[in-house]
């Protein structure tokens, strides 16, 4: 099984933001991203920029390809100041976070499409419960066989992802205890969850070449992985991170990504051995971040040393400057300690229901206000 990397000359950035649609009265989830489709094609220079999903209640919207943090934001906003005006035709409103907190999953209709209907008809329950939301950041490699250690290396990152992000606590009108519900829910569907660690490309060609042959996928596109190489882009996509409410914790999530790839790839390319950890302590960091968000203690390497994720967060922003700097992003990195001394959403909305006496309604509407504030702005 042969699979073409077409690599990337320069690091470049591709933004993918899922966004749910909450009605503005009930605040429960509408199933009209079609509706929201026509309208807001219609006004866009390039339709290309939003994109359907599995359920009809979500809508993607996408960046082209972009070379700096601010340069995907802009492409953002550009599209967000078309989509939310459509919306607010219909009385809908765009919710940003990793699930909502009270919808009922039996009411969702999905998006039309053999892909979708066949995805369903093999996940079944697990499948139908799929009320996530997420961001996907594409970060351009040059050579293919760079992708796997780059990959390999930056699990050892990926609870700082996950906190950062961190921002479905409450599912189905309760509140689970986990910073991150969606990480654990994503990862029971069979292709999804944490990536294989292959060190060459022919056993990760030998893997899908396996896949496909018992039927496990279809198409490439089909692994699901939160971190995974996209061969036809050139690039290593971070599926990481829950789906967020502002440009602001999008722009620190994206920097940190875009920097952490392109220093990792840079040592590498020096010759550098990059830090791993086994999967055992990569498993648990993923749990560990999804139940304590931004109170979690990681493990930091291979030989077990552990640190609250809060302390090392702040020494890689200070290490990861100098790469900031090169890549047009020093602000955007900088801002990703602000996430812990304002809350991350997932702290955000338990302060707010806490303050309402658990009203979720209210809970929603704070998400979609935090959009609105940010765009307004």
């Amino acid at each position: 099984m042969r699979i073409d990397f077409h690599g990337s000359p320069e690091p470049t950035l591709g933004v993918e933001w899922e966004l749910a649609l909450v009605d503005r009265r009930s605040r429960d989830l509408r199933n009209d991203a079609a509706h929201l489709f026509a309208r807001a094609k219609a006004r866009l220079p390039d339709p290309g920029r939003v994109h359907k999903e599995l359920l009809q209640n979500t809508v993607e919207v996408v960046t082209g390809i972009c070379r700096t943090v601010p340069e995907a934001m802009a492409d953002l906003r550009r599209t967000l100041e078309v989509v939310v005006p459509a919306g607010d035709d219909l009385g809908i409103d765009l919710f940003g976070a990793g699930t909502h907190p009270f919808a009922d999953w039996s009411g969702q209709q999905l998006t039309e499409g053999h892909r979708y209907a066949e995805l369903i008809n093999r996940t079944q329950w697990w499948g139908r419960q799929m009320l996530i939301w997420g961001v996907h950041v594409h970060v351009g490699l040059p050579e293919r066989d760079r992708v796997l250690p780059v990959l390999n290396s930056l699990l050892n990152h990926y609870p700082h992802l996950q906190a950062l992000s961190a921002s479905s606590p409450i599912w189905s009108g309760v509140d689970t205890g986990y910073a991150s519900n969606r990480a654990l829910m994503f990862q029971q569907l069979p292709t999804a969850g944490l990536p294989f660690q292959f060190e060459t490309w022919p056993e990760f060609e030998s893997f899908v070449g396996d896949q496909l042959t018992t039927g496990v996928i279809d198409e490439l596109s089909e692994v699901r992985w939160d971190l995974r190489p996209a061969p036809h882009l050139g690039t290593l996509e971070n599926r990481v991170c829950d789906g967020v409410s502002t440009f602001t914790d999008l722009a620190a999530l994206t920097a940190l990504t875009h920097c952490l790839v392109v220093d990792l790839d840079t040592r590498l390319a020096r010759g550098e051995q990059l830090p791993t950890m086994p999967p055992w302590h990569v498993q648990e960091n993923k749990w560990r971040a999804a139940r304590y968000g931004l109170d979690a203690i990681v493990i930091l390497d291979a030989d077990s040393h552990e640190e609250l994720i809060t302390d090392d967060l702040a020494r890689l922003v200070a290490r990861l400057e100098p790469v900031a700097e090169r890549l047009g992003c020093a602000a955007e990195l900088a801002s990703v300690l602000d996430v812990p001394a304002r809350g991350a959403s997932y702290q955000r909305q338990r302060r707010v229901a806490e303050a309402t006496g658990g009203d979720l309604v209210a809970v929603v509407d704070s998400v979609v206000q935090e959009l609105r504030a940010d765009l307004d702005g």
